[in-house]
C-alpha cells in the first residue's frame, strides 16, 4: 500500500521548519518459524524537499543496510543450521565464497532475487519463510533514512534490536526505567508479565530466561560490549514488582556498574531537560571498526516503539543529533561513584 505523508521536521535544533513528503510502502509480515520477525516494515522510498539539491535520491545515494543486515543474519543462520560450509554453500548456487560473505554481512546493495530464492531452496527454508525473506531482500533495496519493524515484544525469540545490539561494539542508552541488559529476572518478569498479561506463565517465564541470556554481550569473555547507561532519576521512583523486586534491581546494577565495560549514570530530576526537550528514551549502537579500521557497519539510534513498531536511524545527522543529546545528558548526571551510591541507598530505602 503505497501512503504520501505530510511530516514537517526540524533541519536541525537551532534551525527553522522544512515540510518534506515521504513515500512509504508497508508490508505486514509475521514472525516465521524459525524466529524471525518479518515486519510490519515502513520504508522511506523517497523524500521531497522543497528548495534542497538532494531531493532526488536513488536507491545508490543511500540505502538502508538494516534490512540487509537482518537478510544476511537469517541467511548465515539457516546456512550454519544446514551445516553447509560459506564455501560450499557458494560452490552450490554458483556464487563466490566473497560474494556470499557479502551478502550474509549485508554488504550488497542490489541483491538479485534469484540468488537469495537459490539459498533458501539449498537451505530447505519453508515456502513462507521463503516468501518472506524475498520480500525483505525487495525492501532491503529500498532508499531510507530510517526503518521501523515489530516492536520489542511483538516476539521475544528474536527482535531487530537484539541481534544488532550483540554484535555492537558500544552501546549508550537513555531511559528512565532500567533498560533490559541490566535487569535483574523479577524486575523482567514485572515489566513483561505487565506486558503479556494473557499470556501463561510458562510462556512468560520463556521471555524472561531469553532476556537474562541476552544480557551475556556484557560479561562474555571475548570482546563484551561496552555499555552506558544514562539513568533518569525517575527510575529510582517508578515501582516496577514492588519494593522487594526494587531492592534486588538497584543493588544488581549497583555491583553491574563495576564492571571495567560498563558505565552508569544518574540523571537527576535537578538537571532540567537536555536542550529543553523532553526527547524520550533512547539507544545510540555502534559497530566500531576493522583491521583497516573501515566501518564495520554504520552506528545507528534506536527508539523502541512500546507496543508500536520499533524505530532505527540511520542518517548520519540523526545519529550525531543524538550523541549531541546524550552528550548533554552526561554533563549534567551524576559521576559513576556518586550514582553507585545513590543506587545503594534507593536499595537499602526499599528494603525496609
Amino acid at each position: 500500500m503505497l501512503v504520501e505523508v505530510q511530516h514537517t521536521m526540524g533541519d536541525s535544533m537551532e534551525q527553522g521548519i522544512r515540510t518534506f513528503r515521504m513515500y512509504l510502502v508497508q508490508t505486514a509480515w509475521t514472525c516465521s518459524d524459525s524466529g524471525v520477525i518479518f515486519g510490519p516494515q515502513w520504508s522511506v522510498l523517497r523524500s521531497e524537499i522543497p528548495g534542497d539539491a538532494s531531493a532526488a535520491m536513488t536507491n545508490d545515494d543511500q540505502p538502508t543496510t538494516l534490512p540487509r543486515r537482518q537478510l544476511g543474519r537469517f541467511l548465515r543462520e539457516a546456512r550454519e543450521g544446514r551445516g553447509f560450509s560459506m564455501e560450499r554453500a557458494a560452490q552450490l548456487v554458483e556464487l563466490s565464497k566473497t560474494a556470499l560473505h557479502r551478502i550474509e554481512t549485508g554488504g550488497v546493495k542490489k541483491l538479485r532475487i534469484r540468488d537469495v530464492q537459490a539459498l533458501c531452496d539449498l537451505y530447505d527454508v519453508g515456502g513462507a519463510d521463503t516468501d518472506r525473506t524475498v520480500e525483505l531482500a525487495k525492501q532491503a533495496q529500498a532508499s531510507s533514512w530510517y526503518t521501523t519493524f515489530g516492536g520489542l515484544y511483538g516476539d521475544s525469540t528474536f527482535t531487530m534490536y537484539v541481534g544488532l545490539a550483540a554484535s555492537a561494539r558500544e552501546i549508550a542508552a537513555y531511559n528512565e526505567i532500567v533498560i533490559g541488559l541490566t535487569q535483574t529476572p523479577d524486575y523482567a518478569r514485572a515489566l513483561i508479565g505487565g506486558f503479556y498479561r494473557d499470556s501463561s506463565a510458562d510462556d512468560i517465564e520463556r521471555r524472561v530466561e531469553l532476556r537474562m541470556k541476552r544480557q551475556s554481550i556484557l560479561t562474555r569473555g571475548t570482546d563484551p560490549v561496552k555499555l552506558e547507561v544514562l539513568l533518569h532519576e525517575s527510575a529510582l521512583h517508578r515501582v516496577v514488582g514492588g519494593p522487594r523486586v526494587m531492592a534486588a534491581q538497584f543493588r544488581h546494577l549497583a555491583e553491574l556498574s563495576k564492571l571495567s565495560n560498563v558505565s552508569v549514570r544518574l540523571h537527576p530530576y535537578s538537571a532540567g531537560c537536555a536542550w529543553g526537550l523532553f526527547h524520550g528514551a533512547f539507544v545510540i549502537l555502534d559497530f566500531g571498526t576493522d583491521g583497516r579500521r573501515r566501518q564495520i557497519a554504520p552506528p545507528l539510534v534506536y527508539l523502541e516503539g512500546s507496543g508500536k513498531p520499533d524505530l532505527y536511524m540511520e542518517d548520519a545527522d540523526d545519529v550525531r543529533r543524538y550523541h549531541e543529546i546524550a552528550s548533554a545528558i552526561r554533563r549534567s548526571t551524576l559521576d559513576e561513584t556518586r550514582t553507585r551510591d545513590v543506587l545503594r541507598r534507593a536499595a537499602r530505602s526499599y528494603a525496609q
